[in-house]
């Protein structure tokens, strides 16, 4: 377990300097001077120079690109230059609320998408099986911004029952939650199903009905332990998704997550806090993917035995 350990850590290193480096390179690659931006338009040749000089970016683009990897080491990416003050505190603020967002998403799928994926699989191939399954599948293929949309304009516009925008009250996480958790808990759904009709047909699970076990003991105790293995895998792989930035989501309801401040960022060309926003979803979705590995690594040897 030692080595599989290491050999996971070495790599999410690996992969997170990868990002690190490929926003780098991205950021330079647009064909807009962030010192012009910051100078603002009737700035003149000597000014941006002097902005440019003091942001660094008369440097060659090697000493450029160390000065960002040993900041980024740090936790400093330079300050936001459209709020004035430290990119990497501007999205450890806004980090908890996308952190609340996707907790609850999870939690909100997993609640919902357990039950109808256990009750499809012990009806299969019956009506209530069916309409799971269709129901499932069209609600995966739902756009996230349409369905975002639609509640809005049902239960903020017409039934006045729910904020539409903002985190100023605890209601207000209603509609994002339910926005973000609906793709998920189609899959998850579809997932347990899958699961457990795999499982039933093992031969522990016969054995144990030749012992005269009851049905309920058989499925809860027996298939459903077992089925769920790759049920928590995706879990954990979603929620790191959705704590990367739930993007659409929260800039359709003008929530004050990571999402949204990458989206305003990009829009206003803020490149450091484009940069600290990225590294930071990256970051968390690198983490979260890792602790899915060794707790999987952990449940079932073979994957940590594999080469």
């Amino acid at each position: 377990m030692l080595g599989y350990t290491i050999r996971r850590v070495l790599l999410a290193v690996f992969v997170l300097w990868g990002v690190v480096t490929v926003v780098f390179i991205i950021v330079r690659l647009v064909p807009a001077d962030p010192a012009v931006l910051v100078a603002g338009i009737d700035a003149t040749p000597e000014q941006i120079a002097t902005i440019r000089a003091r942001m660094g970016l008369d440097q060659p683009i090697i000493l450029q690109y160390l000065g960002y990897i040993g900041g980024a080491v740090r936790g400093d990416f330079g300050s936001s230059y459209t709020y004035g003050s430290a990119a990497m505190g501007l999205v450890l603020k806004a980090l908890p609320n996308t952190a609340l967002l996707a907790f609850l998403g999870c939690l909100l799928a997993v609640v919902v998408s357990f039950p109808l994926g256990l009750l499809a699989a012990l009806r299969v191939n019956r009506t209530t099986d069916r309409v799971i399954t269709t129901a499932s599948l069209f609600t995966q293929a739902l756009p996230g911004f349409w369905v975002g949309v639609v509640l809005m304009l049902v239960f903020s516009q017409m039934l006045r029952l729910l904020p539409s925008t903002g985190l100023s009250t605890p209601d207000a996480l209603v509609l994002p939650v339910v926005t973000v958790s609906l793709p998920f808990i189609a899959i998850l759904t579809r997932m347990t199903r899958s699961g457990l009709l795999e499982v039933v047909g093992e031969g522990y699970i016969t054995t144990a009905r030749a012992k005269g076990l009851s049905e309920r003991v058989v499925i809860f105790n027996h298939a459903a332990r077992n089925a769920l293995i790759p049920v928590v895998t995706l879990v954990g792989l979603e929620f790191g998704a959705l704590l990367g930035g739930a993007v659409v989501t929260e800039t359709v309801f003008s929530f004050p997550g990571v999402g949204r401040l990458l989206v305003s960022s990009i829009l206003a060309r803020d490149y450091n806090l484009v940069q600290a926003c990225v590294v930071i979803i990256a970051a968390a979705f690198v983490i979260v993917n890792l602790l899915v590995d060794l707790v999987y690594g952990y449940l079932d040897p073979r994957v940590r035995l594999a080469k």
